[in-house]
């Protein structure tokens, strides 16, 4: 067996440590996407206190990048922050069309579920609604796994891996 160069050694270790795109493909292991089905769904998702980013996408041609930047950023923030994707978003018009965007595909970051007390003044309500606020804040940091560190960053937000 011949002994590795200095380079070869030095790309091999920058290959192995590297958390951000070299130009390899990674091993991501499992989706950890959770594919948009229904309202009630995301909603269950938002009670379990986590940062819920919900990617609003229809077909075109950016949307296979726009799924590997996806999967990279859910691989890295994982237990911290759940992803969501909605799938064509013309299927789902009432979650969708609410958001009162047209360009596709988006990305929203739906953070701390409050609970709206409200009195009743006059008016009747149903028992069994519960009534809550989200923050939601609109993506626009760079489309890529740097950039959705330095979203979360703001948020202080950690990544999965302890530095």
């Amino acid at each position: 067996m011949e002994d590795m160069s200095f380079f070869d050694r030095m790309i091999r270790n920058l290959r192995s440590t590297s958390k951000h795109y070299t130009g390899y493909p990674k091993d991501l292991g499992p989706s950890k996407i959770i594919s948009f089905t229904s309202e009630r769904e995301f909603v269950q998702l938002l009670h379990e206190g986590q940062p819920v980013a919900v990617a609003f996408t229809i077909k075109c041609p950016f949307t296979k990048h726009f799924d590997k930047v996806l999967e990279e950023a859910a691989s890295e923030f994982h237990p911290h922050v759940k992803f969501m994707r909605v799938f064509e978003c013309p299927k789902y018009p009432g979650f969708c069309i609410t958001r009162q965007r047209k360009d596709y595909p988006y990305i929203e970051i739906f953070h701390k579920l409050n609970y709206l007390q409200t009195a009743n003044q006059g008016k009747t309500s149903d028992a069994n609604t519960t009534k809550y606020a989200v923050k939601v804040l609109p993506f626009n940091y760079d489309v890529s796994t740097y950039g959705f560190m330095e979203f979360f960053k703001r948020l202080e937000i950690q990544s999965s891996e302890p530095k």
